[in-house]
């Protein structure tokens, strides 16, 4: 993902609310989940951890990322923003194009 497109999808999770919050219990299956769901229904989603999740948020960020198969587009506070292309039947963000000879 180039830094173009990671600016402009932060751009878009400005106005978006988070739908997965992390707390105590820290990333267990059904946030995984969850979050997969929501990324599969919005390819752009925020992700809040609540003030009693002690984990390192960054910790957190990379494991979700793996899990779902997303990018980790930011983390900013104790938000994350992740972003998974949808399928072609479903592809509602069109990312900026790379340049010439980058991905």
């Amino acid at each position: 993902m180039t830094s173009k497109q990671r600016a402009y999808l932060k751009s878009l999770a400005m106005n978006i609310d988070p739908v997965v919050h992390v707390g105590k219990g820290s990333l267990t299956p059904e946030i995984i989940q969850a979050a997969d769901e929501a990324l599969a229904a919005r390819e752009l989603i925020k992700v809040g951890l609540l003030q009693n999740c002690l984990d390192d948020i960054h910790e957190i960020a990379n494991a979700l990322g793996e899990r779902t198969r997303s990018e980790v587009v930011q983390v900013i506070g104790r938000k994350i923003v992740l972003y998974r292309e949808g399928k072609d039947d479903k592809e509602k963000i069109e990312l900026p194009r790379a340049a010439k000879g980058r991905k």
